[in-house]
């Protein structure tokens, strides 16, 4: 009787781990320096970033100091009042990236899609025309789906950490990297990526989860200590995710724009990693990142640029040989925008120019805001005339551009 007890605890034990080997064995996952699929296949990522959709930036609008998403939607509300900013946002977060655009990425030979967005998706703060009923899980879900469909791996990037973890306008944030000195807002950071790792655990169209866009910048005088603590916020947050999901790989960005490793001192605390780099400028040979070359080869895990672009067709070509030549995959910033250096350009509209001089205007005050705001049914307009321009049917296919980065235009 005991016996046979035992042998019935060995086949359920037996069991059981042979059923998390083969949920395992959905996912992307590292080996040495690769990442590999499903199917045991090295994966080399080639894609691009699906940037300015759920993380608004001024430059991709056309404009210069209105700069980050909370200073847009200012704009927006002095120019044309909250009412009309709320139902903007909402229909711009509907068509700017549909399932469209995720077919026509997959018909660019694109294996992968970066996803940023904004910890506000996930909380109750006033966010691209949401408060208490806020869509972020609904928005990975449509890109999941979508992803799933066209045959894509997905990349979660939380681009704007609660606190800031820049202090710049790519987080969105109050001019300094206030999550490393803040308590509450590492807490809400952990608390967001474990919500999210739960709803995702299963889904192997994910291939992992970018903690921190471009932490830490180059010119805080206390940038050493801050690199410190994003060490130790990183370890907190992969153990939060590990309480409730075993499956994904974890990404881990440098400091300095994505190009700081050396403070990296231990890499064995999970067995699911790798690292994030970025690159804009600089000459395109192996030398100019001999350093992450080097960090790569010193952890023996995958590295991966995340961001790169916003250059010449020719410069692009040669460096993605270069990364090509050195196991580095690549997701160019970014699939969309006002203007060229991306996938597919939006027309300016006929009366944006209205709008972005009255975004580089002196708002400083009330009166300030009055003088400087034009006819209101005019740059109403221009806005809804921007919404139609978005959508992937009205924009311009940059051939040349996608042809640089080893990839081809599509039908």
């Amino acid at each position: 009787m005991y016996f046979c007890g035992m042998k019935r605890l060995i086949f359920i034990f037996v069991m059981a781990f042979v059923a998390v080997l083969a949920a395992e064995a959905q996912f992307v996952r590292v080996s040495g320096v690769d990442l590999l699929k499903a199917d045991g296949t090295k994966l080399f990522i080639r894609g691009t970033n699906l940037g300015n959709w759920l993380n608004p930036e001024g430059y991709m609008f056309g404009f210069k100091d209105t700069n980050s998403a909370r200073m847009i939607d200012e704009m927006f509300r002095e120019l044309v009042g909250p009412d009309a900013t709320d139902e903007f946002w909402r229909a711009y977060k509907n068509q700017y990236i549909t399932r469209q655009d995720l077919d026509f990425i997959k018909a660019t030979g694109s294996n992968t899609v970066r996803m940023p967005f904004h910890y506000k998706l996930f909380t109750d703060e006033d966010y691209m025309g949401l408060t208490a009923s806020q869509d972020g899980f609904e928005r990975i879900d449509s890109v999941v789906s979508w992803c799933r469909d066209a045959g894509l791996y997905l990349i979660l990037d939380m681009h704007d950490a609660p606190g800031g973890q820049t202090g710049d306008n790519i987080d969105d944030s109050y001019g300094y990297p206030w999550l490393f000195e803040s308590e509450a807002s590492q807490k809400k950071f952990y608390a967001i990526w474990q919500r999210i790792a739960e709803r995702y655990r299963d889904e192997p169209v994910i291939l992992g989860y970018e903690l921190l866009n471009e932490p830490i910048p180059h010119y805080l005088e206390n940038k050493d200590e801050l690199k410190k603590a994003l060490v130790a916020v990183y370890r907190e947050c992969v153990e939060a995710i590990r309480k409730v999901d075993n499956n994904h790989i974890i990404l881990l960005g440098g400091a300095e724009w994505n190009n700081s490793f050396e403070f990296f001192t231990d890499w064995t605390f999970d067995d699911k990693l790798m690292f994030t780099c970025h690159r804009y400028g600089g000459e395109p040979t192996a030398k100019f990142i001999d350093q992450i070359i080097a960090f790569r080869d010193k952890t023996g895990l995958p590295m991966y640029m995340g961001e790169i672009g916003h250059n010449t067709d020719e410069w692009q070509r040669r460096f993605c040989e270069v990364l090509e030549q050195n196991n580095i995959g690549y997701t160019f910033w970014p699939f969309k925008k006002m203007g060229g250096q991306c996938f597919v350009s939006i027309p300016e509209p006929e009366g944006w120019s209205l709008v972005k001089k009255f975004a580089e205007a002196d708002r400083s005050s009330y009166k300030k805001i009055r003088e400087s705001r034009p006819n209101r049914e005019q740059a109403l307009d221009a806005m809804k005339t921007y919404l139609d321009n978005c959508r992937l049917a009205k924009c311009s296919v940059n051939g040349s551009y996608i042809e640089s980065i080893g990839l081809n235009v599509g039908d």
